[in-house]
């Protein structure tokens, strides 16, 4: 069974992406000391995440945010525990923190009582941010979409799509 993680105080949680657009693989990075933890997730799970954590950022009780990270970079070694399947977030008022929890991904039917390996992550507002926007600019710097069915367009095929034939 994988094991689970527990950053009370990360000093680091990032996405970032390995391998050429129309292959990336995403990853999921949190640090506290000298403790590294890497997952790999999907561009729809980042995507989403990005745009929930932007929806409770805008309903928790307001108060100044600072700066962003600077450098939300992916750390080596990039090697992940294990695959994310879920994603979920939550607001802990007496710290005033985000609180990240990613699920592993159990693919294994015949152990249904199996406890998923869990990362829980305690981010604060300016990690939040940083995540959000880096998320969003990972996304964005995918494939180009196709102009008539908007499905990526494969840059090996010198941007040709199907639709075309």
């Amino acid at each position: 069974m994988p094991e689970s993680f527990l950053f009370e105080n990360p000093d680091l949680c990032t996405v970032g992406t390995v391998g050429p657009k129309g292959r990336r693989v995403f990853y999921l990075q949190c640090r506290e000391d000298d403790r590294l933890v890497t997952l790999k997730l999907e561009k729809q799970q980042v995507a989403a995440l990005a745009e929930y954590l932007d929806q409770v950022l805008d309903d928790l009780p307001e108060r100044p945010v600072g700066d962003p990270p600077d450098d939300l970079t992916l750390r080596d070694p990039v090697i992940a525990a294990w695959a994310v399947g879920a994603l979920g977030v939550a607001y802990v008022a007496e710290v005033d923190r985000v609180l990240l929890v990613a699920e592993e991904l159990v693919t294994d039917e015949a152990d249904e009582d199996a406890t998923p390996a869990s990362l829980r992550a305690a981010l604060t507002r300016e990690q939040v941010v940083g995540l959000i926007q880096r998320s969003r600019h990972l996304v964005a710097a995918g494939r180009a979409p196709c102009p008539w069915c908007a499905r990526p367009l494969d840059p090996a095929a010198d941007g040709w799509c199907p639709c075309q034939n």
